[in-house]
C-alpha cells in the first residue's frame, strides 16, 4: 500500500509542477499596447488637467505593459485617417538571463540588473510617447474623427496571438460624414437606449474585423464637473456596447 501511495504521491506532484509551469508559460505572453491619441480640434492636450491626466495615464500604461523582451506598443494619431495613422512602433528588448541553474545571490543579482535596465527602457519609451502625446496637429485631417477605423488596428494586433490592450485617449465623438457612418458632433445617440440601438446596427458592418477580446480602456478629457452636453454618457455607452459585441474582453472608462 505504501509503495501504490508514493506512486500515486509522485503523480500529483508531477501534474502539479506541469501545471505550474503552464501558468508561468502564460504570463511570459507578449503585451501588444495600442494607444489611439485623438489629434482632432475637439481635444486639446495642452489644458493642464488633459495634460496631466494624460500624462499620467501613459506613464501608468507603460509601466503596467512593458515588463519583458517581446513586449510591443504603438501609437496611432486618431484624424480622419486613423487606420493609416501608425506614429510610434517600438518593442521592449530588456532580457532576463536563464537564472534557473544559479545561486540565490546570483539569481537576485541578474533580476536587480534586469530591473534597472527595463526600467531605463521604459523611461526612453515613456520619452518618445509623450513626445507624441504633445504633437500638434494644424492639418485638415484633424476635421474629422475615425475611431471605426481602429478596429482593423486592433484586429491585425490580434493576429498575433499576444495578449492586446487598447487604449483610447479621446473624447470618443466620432465624426464621419457619409449616410453609413455616426457623426456625434451632428447628431449624438439622446440616451443609452438609442446608444445601443445604433451600437447594434453598426455592429454589423464592423464585424468583418476579428478583433479578438482585447481589454479596451477609454480615457475621457473630461474634468469631474463636465456637464452632460460636454460628457454625455450615452456616447460612451454606444462604445461600450459596440466593443462588446464586437468581442471585446474587459470595456472600462476613465
Amino acid at each position: 500500500m505504501s509503495r501504490i501511495f508514493i506512486c500515486l504521491l509522485c503523480i500529483i506532484t508531477l501534474a502539479c509542477s506541469s501545471n505550474s509551469d503552464k501558468a508561468k508559460t502564460s504570463t511570459d505572453e507578449p503585451t501588444y499596447t495600442l494607444i489611439f491619441l485623438d489629434k482632432t480640434r475637439s481635444v486639446n492636450v495642452d489644458k493642464a488637467f488633459i495634460a496631466r491626466k494624460y500624462q499620467q495615464a501613459l506613464t501608468d500604461i507603460i509601466d503596467q505593459n512593458i515588463k519583458q523582451k517581446g513586449d510591443k506598443l504603438e501609437v496611432y494619431f486618431i484624424h480622419e485617417n486613423t487606420s493609416k495613422a501608425r506614429a510610434l512602433n517600438v518593442t521592449a528588448r530588456t532580457e532576463m538571463e536563464d537564472v534557473s541553474a544559479a545561486s540565490p545571490t546570483d539569481r537576485e543579482a541578474a533580476e536587480t540588473e534586469f530591473s534597472l535596465a527595463l526600467n531605463r527602457e521604459k523611461a526612453q519609451i515613456r520619452q518618445r510617447v509623450l513626445q507624441q502625446l504633445v504633437a500638434q496637429n494644424t492639418g485638415a485631417s484633424n476635421q474629422e474623427t475615425d475611431i471605426w477605423a481602429s478596429l482593423p488596428v486592433i484586429a491585425k494586433a490580434n493576429e498575433t496571438g499576444a495578449i492586446v490592450k487598447v487604449y483610447y485617449l479621446s473624447d470618443m465623438i466620432e465624426s464621419v460624414k457619409g449616410t453609413t457612418r455616426r457623426d456625434f458632433q451632428v447628431k449624438p445617440p439622446k440616451d443609452n437606449a438609442q446608444a445601443d440601438e445604433w451600437a447594434k446596427a453598426d455592429v454589423e458592418q464592423l464585424k468583418r474585423y476579428t478583433i479578438g477580446s482585447p481589454d479596451i480602456t477609454m480615457i475621457l478629457p473630461f474634468e469631474p464637473n463636465a456637464s452632460v452636453k460636454e460628457n454625455n454618457p450615452a456616447v460612451t455607452q454606444y462604445w461600450q456596447k459596440l466593443f462588446s459585441d464586437l468581442g471585446a474582453g474587459n470595456v472600462t472608462e476613465e
